[in-house]
């Protein structure tokens, strides 16, 4: 039993070790501006994920949110490279309060750092989240 422990234990700790993005705590961060706050947490950045998801809400205190997140983000990474979302599993158009997440196909190779942007109507520049990977 010892020894299957000790496998399980090793096992897990190489592949932490192996995707950066995977052991990283990676924080919320969030961006108020016009009566709208965005929080953004990148759930799954792992290299051997079929989607790299980013949880998002969405808060107001007044208007409707209504944004197509699939159609209005953007991942980018440290090399120039964009990619546009595939996917929005959440709270549809409408309300004050969204939350759901984002999902984009996993970059690679694995960039040091991504950026997410949101460009929302209204608004003359996107909202931009940045994390480092590496």
């Amino acid at each position: 039993m010892h020894i299957l422990k000790s496998a399980l234990v090793a096992f897990l700790f190489a592949a932490a070790s192996a995707s950066p993005a995977a052991a990283a705590e990676l924080t919320t961060q969030k961006n108020t501006d016009r009566g709208v706050t965005v929080d953004v947490t990148p759930q799954n950045l792992s290299a051997g994920a079929s989607t790299w998801d980013f949880k998002v809400v969405l808060d107001t205190h007044s208007g409707d949110l209504n944004d197509d997140l699939v159609k209005t983000a953007t991942l980018l990474d440290d090399k120039g490279g964009r990619s546009v979302a595939v996917q929005w599993e959440g709270a549809g158009p409408g309300g004050h309060h969204r939350e759901g997440v984002l999902k984009f196909k996993p970059l690679s190779p694995a960039p040091a750092t991504i950026a997410l942007q949101i460009k929302r109507a209204g608004e003359a520049n996107p909202r931009t989240f940045r994390w480092q990977l590496k």
